[in-house]
């Protein structure tokens, strides 16, 4: 039997002799591929996989293997993948099906527009909430945190429905609130596109924008379908045009997680084996003071840049869905106060869109990898700006109509949709891949925040004054904008 220490060492004490400290982070941020996650001083090991160590440092057993694919191309299984793609999808569809009807069910309970609002973004604020105490729950694996978000969204939903027949109003509330636990399901499913047990860092933007296809999808086929069912209407105390897209809903999710749970397979169950003393060695080899492997920096590692680039991202995120959050509101209520809609009028409007970036999106998932993620960011923010300009200039020439408006919403709904497509992935290469659960809740919290401020916002921006609720969109961008410019060179990253 024959041993090999583990490149960990060697690279620690190639780069410490060539003058490399760890407050740059040059080789992660390089063109040379990083070293694998396999091999930190500080290691996940899946068992059974036997391990053995000598003076404190991990000795593995060599052994005649298969050729190894390329791990910056490693893909997981395909209905693996299938179930978190299509699960991102759902709670999409879940999040925006009560769009198109809100402000009328909150009406007739009692409620108002803002109220309506509140309802549309009050989930993320739960999820945000949960999200900590879930992820110390979830060892790391995703079967966990699925069946959460399948039970979630379906005991949500069903009290969302129910509120009409009890004649209370905050039980539609209860139920989004209910909902936003299963919404959890929208970091879990961006931490699975970028895990790199399962994913090569090449994979990651071409998942990440099959992820935005599912967002489109949920943002287009929910505000649709709740129009439709609502139009029908279905005139009984229980399943009716306000409570059918629930009831409708959590019978879908009741037959998609039974069949989830059957495809999927999860990650490997993993144990942390520390080497307490390989650093120390590497550092005596040296002659030099013990200095963390990039694997093991904290917060306190960071240097100003590094924090810039992870403000530009978060912000970046953010802003996607602020804007987009607040339009998805704003557009029935808008609507109806100008065009005179209806819920399923304004449903169709949101709907139609959407699909129009369909397309866009669908090119983004083959071509997209090809570019650097900088520069889909900066593509994806010029057009949506451009559709908020044109916005402001028609309500101040006080020329808008239903064809211009139209204009609008696509130019804004492709822009942003285009822009939140890379924020993840981008900031998951600039890291080490310890960091991936860090990253992964930085933007999802960022998400969230975006999501419910929009919403409050698009619930109220009638209220305010449409130019002011255009204007202070526009300088939610700006902003980022000053990011980018600030931070472009740290933002460059490697293709796919």
């Amino acid at each position: 039997m024959s041993t090999a220490i583990l490149s960990t060492v060697a690279d620690y004490v190639a780069r410490h002799e060539s003058g490399h400290t760890h407050s740059s982070w040059a080789l992660l941020n390089s063109s040379v591929p990083p070293p694998a996650a396999s091999n930190r001083a500080t290691q996940l090991v899946v068992d059974p996989t036997p391990v053995a160590e000598t003076d404190g440092i991990e000795m593995q057993t060599c052994g005649t293997t298969a050729p190894a694919e390329d791990p910056e191309l490693r893909l997981p299984r395909r209905g693996s993948l299938f179930t978190m793609i299509a699960t991102n999808a759902l709670l999409q569809f879940s999040f925006f099906v009560t769009v198109s009807s809100a402000a009328s069910y909150a009406e007739v309970l009692g409620g108002s527009a803002l109220f309506s609002g509140l309802t549309i973004g009050i989930p993320t604020v739960f999820s945000g909430l949960a999200l900590i105490p879930l992820t110390r729950y979830d060892d790391g694996r995703y079967t966990r945190p699925l069946i959460v978000s399948y039970v979630s969204l379906i005991l949500g939903n069903i009290l969302h429905a129910v509120a009409y027949r009890a004649k209370f109003l905050y039980f539609i509330l209860i139920g989004r609130i209910v909902s936003g636990l299963a919404f959890t399901g929208f970091m879990y499913t961006k931490r699975y596109c970028s895990d790199h047990r399962i994913i090569g860092i090449r994979r990651r933007t071409a998942l990440a924008s099959w992820l935005v296809l599912g967002q489109a999808f949920g943002f287009s086929a929910g505000p649709f379908i709740g129009g439709l069912l609502y139009k029908v209407g279905f005139s009984n105390q229980v399943f009716n045009g306000y409570t059918s897209p629930g009831w409708v809903t959590a019978s879908f999710t009741v037959f998609f997680a039974i069949l989830s749970m059957c495809v999927f397979k999860d990650v490997p169950k993993s144990r942390r084996i520390f080497s307490s003393n390989s650093v120390e060695y590497a550092a005596n080899l040296a002659g030099a003071p013990a200095t963390p492997h990039p694997e093991e920096y904290g917060f306190s590692q960071l240097t100003v840049t590094q924090w810039g680039v992870i403000i530009s991202m978060c912000w970046s995120s953010m802003t996607c869905f602020f804007i987009l959050g607040s339009w998805e509101a704003n557009i029935p209520v808008f609507t109806a106060a100008v065009f005179n809609y209806t819920p399923y009028a304004a449903g169709n409007f949101i709907a139609l869109g959407g699909i129009a970036t369909i397309p866009f999106l669908l090119a983004s998932v083959r071509y997209a990898p090809r570019f650097q993620d900088r520069i889909t960011l900066a593509t994806g923010s010029v057009i949506g700006f451009a559709g908020l300009v044109l916005t402001l200039v028609l309500l101040a020439s006080d020329k808008i109509v239903v064809g211009s408006f139209y204009v609008c919403w696509v130019l804004v709904a492709l822009g942003f949709n285009l822009a939140s497509t890379c924020t993840f992935s981008l900031l998951s290469k600039q890291f080490p891949n310890s960091w991936n659960g860090r990253t992964s809740l930085a933007i999802q919290y960022s998400n969230y925040c975006g999501r419910v401020t929009g919403a409050i916002l698009g619930g109220a921006g009638v209220q305010m004054g449409m130019k002011n609720y255009i204007a202070l969109q526009i300088g939610v961008v700006g902003i980022g904008a000053l990011l980018h410019m600030a931070f472009w060179n740290r933002l460059k990253a490697k293709t796919g």
